[in-house]
């Protein structure tokens, strides 16, 4: 099947775009199924379940824990696993597995899934990526199953820890309690292990494996540092503003004491960076608080992982390129390294096509649904960086809104430069014309 596709006329951001909607719609039929819920579901919430299961955001219109059989919420997390480590990964993996070559255009397809720039040791990247993987979620579900096994006894023990393992690594956000995590605010182990196992899916795979490979931090490419550096600048800003404006809310840590105060604002401030969980109620956290969590989710996760957003390179892209222009720099340095112009421009296109996709969704948003508008803001950036956070939005949408949010979210994971690449005609002539200056600013 893949082989058919690969071949035909097809460029990769317009298959990409295909085989996300074939695997949606397989996605959708087997939710629908009767023995997949426990008292039916409509089409609508069938699809709208299974894209954002696909792109790995968490956003659900039905509880995934009562509404779905086992049956459905196994299909839930495949759809998650194939979603977050990329479904061309598989098709790799497929392909390895039947003894079949891949050619020229296949490796051109893989490359665009996996967000590279070159096509050289493409498939060795893609079989590092679903073996490391795999090894991640293992040792994280190994390290639940030691606390949630005395807990909930052997059988949900283990199925509880295999779902968020896989729910956690891949930044999907999905779990099968009501309230996500907020039964474990003050359960020390259970945050570490969540948060970094969806940390580590959201930096990206290439830094992974950079780091695996070099060891010392001098030795790291420019990608690598960059990300290391700006998670965790990024993360101790947004723990120091939740825990700051959040301090004396009663409704989120206002009641907790100062070392559950100091858990929840860490783990409410790497989560809006696409994981998606949550321990305290979003929609009882300040405006400001939200606001700056919008700011995050837009941002998103490191390229070539399993979260969504514009990235975090390309944020630092664009904010080196304006310090670069106010130095009246030539250049942009970072890290005694100099950023092509075709990156910042790149960076651009990509934040300026993702946050007009986003306008566009919240102006339809806006007259389809009766919510505030910080609410349909919130759901929209939540659905394009891919993170499921919601101020209880969700589960009011009109059937417009149940068709809005999930485009936006393929978009999200997709990537807003490869969906406008699969929209747009190419062109046949190449016209260079002379260049001239227009006033700015």
């Amino acid at each position: 099947m893949f082989q058919k596709i690969i071949t035909s006329q097809l460029n990769p951001p317009r298959f990409l775009l295909l085989i996300f909607l074939v695997f949606i719609t397989v996605g959708t039929m087997l939710l629908k199924l009767p023995f997949a819920t426990t008292d039916g579901i409509t089409i609508i919430d069938a699809f709208f379940t299974a894209t954002s299961a696909l792109t790995v955001t968490g956003l659900i219109v039905v509880d995934t824990g009562t509404a779905f059989t086992l049956f459905g919420q196994v299909v839930i997390i495949l759809l998650i696993q194939i979603g977050g480590l990329g479904i061309m990964t598989f098709a790799v993996f497929i392909f390895l597995m039947s003894g079949r070559k891949l050619g020229f255009k296949e490796h051109v397809l893989i490359t665009q899934s996996l967000n590279q720039n070159s096509v050289g040791g493409i498939i060795l990247l893609a079989r590092k990526i679903l073996l490391f993987s795999l090894a991640v979620e293992f040792i994280t579900f190994i390290l639940l199953c030691v606390f949630w096994i005395p807990v909930f006894g052997w059988k949900n023990g283990v199925y509880a820890s295999f779902f968020h393992a896989v729910s956690a690594f891949n930044n999907a956000g999905f779990s099968i309690w009501s309230d996500s995590l907020s039964s474990f605010i003050d359960h020390s182990f259970i945050m570490v292990i969540i948060t970094t196992s969806f940390i580590v899916g959201g930096v990206g795979f290439t830094v992974i494996f950079d780091i695996w490979k070099k060891k010392r931090f001098k030795d790291f490419s420019l990608h690598t540092k960059l990300m290391l550096v700006g998670t965790l600048l990024i993360n101790l800003i947004a723990f120091c503003f939740v825990f700051l404006l959040e301090y004396y809310n009663l409704d989120t840590l206002g009641g907790l004491s100062i070392i559950d105060k100091i858990k929840a604002a860490y783990f409410q401030a790497v989560t809006p960076r696409t994981a998606g969980f949550n321990t305290v109620d979003i929609g009882a956290l300040n405006h400001s608080t939200l606001f700056f969590m919008i700011i995050l989710m837009f941002i998103g996760a490191g390229s070539a992982s399993t979260g969504g957003g514009i990235k975090l390179t390309t944020f630092f892209a664009i904010m080196f390129s304006v310090l670069s222009f106010v130095k009246k720099k030539e250049d942009i340095e970072v890290f005694r390294r100099s950023i092509s112009d075709r990156t910042v421009v790149r960076s651009l296109a990509i934040t300026v096509i993702g946050f007009s996709f986003i306008l566009v969704g919240i102006f339809i948003l806006d007259i389809t649904e009766d919510a505030p508008f910080l609410k349909i803001v919130f759901e929209a950036v939540s659905a394009f960086g891919t993170v499921g956070l919601s101020m209880g939005l969700t589960g009011e949408l009109t059937w417009v809104g149940k068709l809005i949010i999930p485009m936006i979210m393929i978009i999200g994971k997709v990537g807003p430069l490869t969906l406008a690449f699969a929209l747009a005609n190419q062109p046949k002539v190449r016209v260079r014309y002379a260049k001239e200056d227009i006033l700015t600013g």
